[in-house]
């Protein structure tokens, strides 16, 4: 019976899970339109949603769906959206300063005027992103991928997504 016990409490002590689970009023508040500084919103469905201006600094939005969403002036500095979807969403004028990107899909993604300074773009698909306004650099770039579509900044690269 103790091994059951102590199974049981080193179980729950690896068990993820909890930590990672979204906030069902916070999700519910930011789905709805409002801005959601330093919440949980793990997995939370943004597609479609028109939500420009709005503020997410600091968000734990691991692994959310931005996809055709329009988010034009919003801030994201600081937020975890890292193996978020991000596909054909209007981002023009975006904070993403210090944010972790790594491995999202930005597949199509406009980013005019977005602001990547110290954002962790490691893995993140830019294929046929347009970056061309964008604060980033190539250090970040040389991190990420893309294709022959995808709109940069002059005399920056991207090496193309296997």
């Amino acid at each position: 019976m103790k091994h059951v016990f102590k199974f049981g409490i080193i179980a729950a002590m690896l068990c993820p899970a909890p930590l990672l689970a979204q906030n069902a009023g916070h999700v519910e508040n930011a789905t709805g339109g409002a801005s959601c500084p330093a919440c949980n919103l793990f997995q939370a469905d943004f597609s479609f949603k028109d939500m420009p201006g709005r503020n997410f600094a600091k968000a734990k939005m691991r692994q959310s769906n931005l996809s055709l969403s329009t988010m034009n002036n919003a801030k994201f500095d600081g937020a975890d959206l890292s193996v978020s979807n991000m596909f054909g969403g209007r981002f023009s004028g975006a904070g993403f300063r210090y944010s972790n990107l790594q491995n999202a899909t930005m597949v199509g993604g406009y980013f005019g005027g977005a602001d990547f300074k110290g954002a962790n773009l490691t893995g993140a698909n830019l294929s046929g992103a347009d970056l061309q306004t964008a604060r980033i650099n190539q250090a970040q770039l040389n991190k990420a991928c893309g294709d022959q579509y995808t709109l940069l900044p002059a005399r920056l690269t991207i090496k193309p997504c296997k």
